[in-house]
């Protein structure tokens, strides 16, 4: 049952000028830059992942396994607390996908909804959050590596 109130509209427009005026005023993209600054601040992270690994290495003495475990806790923490500061959403606006894409992306996903929750009190707001975005990706990476290591010792 249409409404008698409403009237026809009055803009007259061919789907050619619909598309002309979308084009017009639609963001272009920037594919090539956004390649670019992802390339330079992952390849920053990880440059600077590795200058820890070779500190560890080299002035802590500590064994090459075990100093890249080091390092990717040290990136996990530099990158949590970079989110905590509000810096590291800053370097995801710059470098997209550089900056998600590496453990410090990963650290960001987990401090960034328990931030946003805290008001809510620690129990409910930083722990009910803390794993909303990285608990699925725990979960079916222990999982996984769970079954992995069932059928490793099967097939052995």
């Amino acid at each position: 049952m249409p409404n008698s109130n409403l009237r026809p509209p009055t803009i007259n427009v061919t789907p050619e000028e619909y598309k002309q005026m979308t084009e017009k005023i639609s963001p272009k993209p920037t594919l090539v830059k956004n390649t670019i600054m992802a390339f330079l601040v992952g390849g920053f992270i990880c440059s600077i992942g590795q200058m820890i690994i070779n500190f560890y290495v080299m002035y802590l003495g500590l064994a090459q396994a075990s100093a890249q475990i080091a390092g990717t806790a040290t990136l996990i923490l530099v990158g949590a607390l970079l989110t905590g500061l509000g810096v590291y959403d800053e370097v995801v606006k710059v470098g997209g996908a550089g900056a998600i894409v590496p453990v410090t992306g990963f650290a960001n996903s987990m401090v960034s909804p328990a931030l946003e929750f805290k008001r809510e009190g620690y129990v409910f707001g930083v722990g009910g959050k803390l794993f909303t975005v990285a608990g699925p990706i725990l979960v079916y990476g222990i999982v996984s590596s769970i079954i992995v290591g069932i059928v490793s010792v099967l097939l052995k």
